[in-house]
């Protein structure tokens, strides 16, 4: 037979009670954001090294300050790899931080790396199979596939658990994407030019092992083993249109000069 005891407690005793976990909440609250205030500072102070002091106080004054719903929203952070839509010797790592948007549209900004000195190298929107097939063909001709990027190990999660990785790559094997870089890194340290379309790879060979094992031993991950833990993930058909630079014919963005108009 169990017995309960039964305390009676006086409302001010409730009161105290109530107001000691109001207290602790609040000051549990303070810490955290102190502690994300502390890691916003240390991050600024890291790229703000040769700045006037004024503007190190006015970034440190924003970052603490303003909202950045965008920012907030980012949930995914992707690292793989890109070519250039007309050459496939040039091939650069992407760092990709991602808002599922909508339920068949990611949109990405890319970085060179994931470090508070990132350089912001370029755009990626990720599309449903679904999506991808409706579009215009020229459309279709600026998008790439993800299926050997998955398949391969080569496109990662990082930090993400394999079981919890692998059911997103579940999902982003069918998809596509179109990529812009901004700053053509690989070859000059200052952004000059104009957006240029990147593509992925969809085979074998075609990307360079030693960019790949350059990746993995900064980021601790083996592509060889994401691989083997992928086998098991089905791979639809490529769709009709994408990867167009397979027929041999590539494209590449330009600037045209025309009439103004007002």
């Amino acid at each position: 037979m169990a017995f309960t005891q039964v305390t009676h407690r006086s409302p001010g005793f409730a009161r105290r009670s109530a107001g000691s976990v109001a207290i602790g909440a609040a000051a549990g609250l303070t810490a955290a954001a102190g502690l994300l205030f502390g890691r916003k500072a240390a991050t600024i102070s890291k790229i703000g090294q040769g700045h006037p002091l004024k503007h190190r106080a006015l970034d440190l004054a924003a970052g603490a300050i303003q909202p950045k719903y965008p920012l907030d929203a980012m949930s995914t952070y992707l690292n793989g790899f890109h070519m250039y839509a007309d050459d496939m010797g040039r091939q650069v790592e992407a760092t990709h931080f991602c808002i599922h948007l909508q339920h068949d549209l990611h949109q990405c900004v890319i970085f060179d790396r994931n470090a508070p000195d990132a350089r912001l190298i370029g755009i990626e929107y990720i599309v449903s199979e679904e999506r991808f097939r409706s579009l215009p063909e020229d459309e279709k001709r600026l998008w790439h596939s993800h299926h050997y990027e998955v398949k391969s190990g080569s496109l990662t999660a990082p930090g993400i658990p394999d079981m919890a990785e692998h059911a997103y790559f579940e999902d982003l094997v069918s998809t596509y994407g179109k990529t812009f870089h901004t700053w053509q890194y690989d070859r000059d340290d200052f952004p000059y030019g104009i957006p240029q379309l990147m593509m992925g790879f969809t085979e074998d060979g075609q990307a360079r092992d030693e960019m790949i094992r350059a990746r993995d031993d900064r980021l601790g991950i083996s592509t060889s083993r994401k691989r083997q833990n992928r086998s098991d993930i089905a791979v639809p058909t490529v769709a009709p249109g994408a990867n167009s630079w397979e027929s041999g014919r590539a494209l590449r963005t330009s600037v045209t000069e025309t009439d103004f108009k007002r």
